[in-house]
Formats: structure tokens, C-alpha cells, sequence
């Protein structure tokens, strides 16, 4: 956890590229605001907007897309530059490491070494591996192991497989990634992974997509009986107590979904950096017009108990 100036905001959602990673990004690392990221353009876009720390992650389109043989090599190296990062300015960053999903034994031995030895605040996952999401069985041993170490998992969306190319002419950041969040969420709510794995400190991006509308969807239609025994608690309890980003969608609408499906202890300030920055959440929050103590949480207070839990809990 980084030595967090008091009183200042914490964005969960802020990226970085280690260069080994922008040699991989094809079409993704030629986007001028990735091409010409630096560490200096995002301390400043944290200055500018009272951020006194950024946790960093990956964005799209993650690691698996470079083959097997070749993940578990890129994960080490991008967790090994964002501890420098995190070194060189120990005030300002923090880190959801990244692994090489979907490759399981690698990912377990990733873990360990991001978590114990490089103390991480946390791990990275995508929304999907190919066809597969995370409540796919085949990824139980890795929901195994961060539920024993209680850990803070970050889950980015990215552009699926499945249906991304029908509509290619449209950029899927608009659309495709809120609706990939959706289907990562509900793969892991009815599979029952949720509800088996209850250590495992989720956040998800973008004010939730539309997982509080759909959750109310879910129970109209009576989903939640077919699912009883794996939702022994029911889908609100298991969906409500996941951590949600309002990175790029502190919108009025959105919001209010957001606020009317899940207490203010479960949101979370978000800029999705260099792809937004923390004023656009800023703005859409003071706007909203929430009393001071609520703002204060999702600004601060809510990210600093989970990352000291994290802290806590090596």
C-alpha cells in the first residue's frame, strides 16, 4: 500500500506501459495516449486533480493474446517494472499485478511472487480468456488461492471474442467492454464462485456496466431459484458486496443505478488513465450532489481499507 498522504484521493484505476508491454499491444500501443505515456504525464494528471495515489493495472488488450510460451515472461517483466515504479515514488503508486491467465500453473506461481515478493496491493484479472471467463472451471484452483490469501482482485473489461467483430466499425471500448463486465460478473455469480469463494475482495470498472440493472432483471425473471445452490445467500447479497470503479461512467444515469443497487462503501474513485482522468469522476460525483462524508469515502476512505486490509492481511 503506498504511503498515502492524508485527506488526498485514490484512484483505483490508472495505467501504465512497461515498454515490453507496448511491444505487444499491436494496434492498442499505437493510440497516441498510449504511445506517449510517461510517468511524468500521469503524476501530473494526478496533481491537476488532488490524486495522491494511483494504482496501476494494464489495460486492453491484456497478455493472453501473445501465447502461452510467452505470458508467463510478460507478466514477470510488467510486475517487475511496476515495482520499480512503485520504488522510484512510493507515495504515489500502487499495483494490481498482472498474470499470465489463462495459463493456471503459471498464474499460481505469479501470485506468489507478486504478492510476496514484490507486495503487490493486489491482482490483476481480465473479463475473459478467449471464450473463457473467470467462473470457468477451469480457473477454480486460481480462485482457490486468492481466496486463501483474501486477496484484491481488480477486473478489467476488454473487447470479448464473441461479438466485438460484428459491429468492428464501431471502437468497442463504447459498448463491448461494459458488456464483457457484464458477462465476467455473471459468470462468476452463477457458477456459484461468488458465493464459494467469499475472501475475494472484487472491483469492477465503469460504475458496474449494467450489472445493478440486470441484477433486478435476474430476480423479476426468477434466475435466482434455478441457481439456488449455488447462490445460497441469493444474487443481491453476492453482487452487492463487490467493489465498483465509476472510471468513465460518473454519469448522472449511471449513478444512480450504481447508488440504488449498492451502499457507498462498495465504490470507488476511478480515472481509467490516460483513457480519462480523475475530473471526470470528480465532476460527475460533486454533481450528483452526495454529502461530503460519502464523497470522502469514494475519494479516499473506501480504497484505503481495502488496500490496508491487503496490507494487513500478509
Amino acid at each position: 500500500m503506498p504511503d498515502i498522504h492524508h485527506g488526498s484521493r485514490i484512484d483505483v484505476h490508472h495505467h501504465f506501459y512497461a515498454p515490453e508491454y507496448l511491444a505487444v499491444m499491436g494496434e492498442m500501443g499505437k493510440r497516441p495516449v498510449v504511445r506517449d505515456w510517461t510517468v511524468s504525464r500521469s503524476l501530473e494528471e494526478m496533481d491537476k486533480n488532488g490524486v495522491a495515489a494511483g494504482v496501476l493495472s494494464l489495460s486492453p488488450p491484456g497478455l493472453h493474446h501473445v501465447g502461452t510460451n510467452e505470458t508467463r515472461r510478460l507478466a514477470r517483466a510488467v510486475n517487475d517494472h511496476a515495482a520499480k515504479l512503485r520504488s522510484t515514488h512510493p507515495s504515489r503508486f500502487g499495483h494490481f499485478a498482472s498474470v499470465p491467465m489463462p495459463d493456471v500453473d503459471g498464474t499460481l506461481a505469479e501470485i506468489a511472487y507478486a504478492l510476496d515478493q514484490l507486495k503487490a496491493d493486489g491482482i490483476q484479472l481480465m473479463t475473459s480468456y478467449g471464450e473463457r471467463y473467470p467462473g470457468n472451471p477451469d480457473f477454480t484452483p486460481v480462485m482457490e488461492e486468492l481466496n486463501r490469501r483474501k486477496a484484491l482482485v481488480f477486473i478489467h473489461p476488454l473487447a470479448p471474442v464473441c461479438c466485438a467483430p460484428s459491429l468492428k466499425w464501431i471502437a468497442p471500448s463504447l459498448f463491448e467492454f461494459t458488456q464483457d463486465t457484464n458477462r465476467c460478473v455473471f459468470s462468476l455469480l452463477f457458477t456459484g464462485t461468488l458465493a464459494r469463494f467469499p475472501d475475494i475482495r472484487f472491483i469492477f470498472c465503469h460504475s458496474g456496466a449494467a450489472v445493478p440493472i440486470l441484477a433486478g432483471r435476474a430476480a423479476v425473471m426468477g434466475v435466482g431459484h434455478q441457481f439456488a445452490d449455488k447462490l445460497p445467500n441469493g444474487i443481491d447479497y453476492e453482487l452487492q458486496k463487490l467493489h465498483y470503479d465509476v472510471a468513465l461512467q460518473a454519469n448522472r444515469p449511471a449513478l444512480a443505478a450504481l447508488f440504488a443497487y449498492v451502499p457507498i462503501s462498495q465504490v470507488l474513485l476511478g480515472s481509467d488513465y490516460p483513457f480519462g482522468t480523475s475530473a471526470d469522476g470528480v465532476r460527475g460525483l460533486n454533481e450528483y450532489g452526495l454529502k461530503p462524508e460519502d464523497l470522502g469515502a469514494i475519494y479516499r476512505g473506501n480504497a484505503e481499507r481495502l488496500l490496508k486490509r491487503t496490507t494487513d492481511d500478509r
